[in-house]
């Protein structure tokens, strides 16, 4: 579907994106997550052609971007929909104008989006405000009528750049499931570019972490949040305190085996005490991870760690 190869772009002499390679399935949720100045808007706007790179390769559908002419480009701007931070909705026009402009402006018949329209809004549950203008809506009703707008010209691909920023929690949560369903149900490829690590945990399927225009994680979302590296941690802004005495042993959990009792089980087979120094669950994409920091002494490190390892388990000392 989008298939990216040493990616390189500068700005004058600056270089926001550096030797970026990845793919995107047709059909998955993909976030590029990354905080301010990462690149990751810059990287969305390649992708749909409002900004070239410098060099390396950037196919959509098997379509080179930088080789594209205006009128190609246009065409293909067609299959791509766009959902932006605040909206971007015209304040003097209703719910219904708005989603019929994309429409509208490629001369489709007023039948066809009449039809059209109505059946966004019934996907985004907005029956009811068809008639009624922007400054009548709350954010997340807005943000559904971007939504719909995005999806008139029926697009291979949706991009949404930080489209839940501006949202409280219980919105963002039901604009994210909005999301989830349009995927499940028009099999849509969506790209979530975000600084939300809560964002990407809901609905991602794979994340992509840039800093400074360099990837700095690659994976499955449960992956890259299962067993973190450091600069993972970093990029979380996680700092793991723990004894300083004896043996720490971080043991991970994937979905398959979360709620085994696993420690339990190790303390009564190896008749031994150890304590446990903190541990947490997570959703992740619907599935449930945890990890757990348990502290040793460190007689015992050999015999516990050959425990572990007989197990299967994911682990590592800190």
């Amino acid at each position: 579907m989008i298939n990216i190869q040493k990616l390189n772009k500068f700005y004058n002499t600056t270089k926001v994106l550096d030797n970026v390679s990845i793919d995107i399935q047709k059909g998955e949720i993909f976030a590029i997550v990354g905080h301010s100045g990462a690149g990751k808007s810059t990287l969305m706007r390649c992708i749909n052609g409002l900004e070239d790179y410098s060099d390396g390769s950037l196919k959509v559908n098997g379509k080179e971007i930088k080789e594209l002419s205006k009128e190609n480009l246009r065409e293909f701007r067609k299959n791509i929909g766009m959902i932006f931070q605040h909206f971007s909705l015209i304040q003097r026009k209703t719910v219904f104008e708005n989603i019929a402009l994309p429409m509208q402006l490629w001369g489709y018949s007023k039948k066809e989006i009449s039809k059209k329209v109505n059946e966004l809004l019934s996907l985004v549950g907005l029956d009811t405000k068809l008639n009624a203008f922007p400054n009548e809506l709350s954010g997340g009703q807005k943000q559904r009528v971007a939504i719909a707008r995005a999806l008139t010209l029926d697009p291979d691909i949706l991009l949404s750049d930080e489209a839940t920023s501006a949202l409280d929690p219980n919105t963002t949560t039901a604009i994210l499931n909005l999301l989830k369903t349009i995927n499940e149900k028009l099999n849509i490829t969506i790209v979530l570019v975000t600084h939300e690590m809560e964002v990407v945990k809901q609905v991602a399927q794979r994340a992509l972490l840039l800093e400074h225009g360099n990837i700095i994680g690659f994976d499955d979302t449960e992956e890259l949040f299962l067993k973190p590296d450091e600069k993972m941690k970093e990029f979380l802004g996680e700092t793991e305190v723990v004894p300083n005495v004896g043996i720490n042993i971080k043991i991970y959990f994937p979905k398959d085996n979360v709620f085994q009792s696993f420690i339990t089980k190790m303390a009564r087979e190896l008749d031994m005490d150890f304590d446990i120094v903190w541990g947490k669950l997570e959703e992740i994409n619907t599935h449930i991870v945890g990890n757990m920091v348990i502290n040793i002494k460190n007689e015992h490190k050999e015999k516990v760690l050959h425990y572990i390892k007989q197990h299967n388990i994911i682990w590592e000392v800190i």
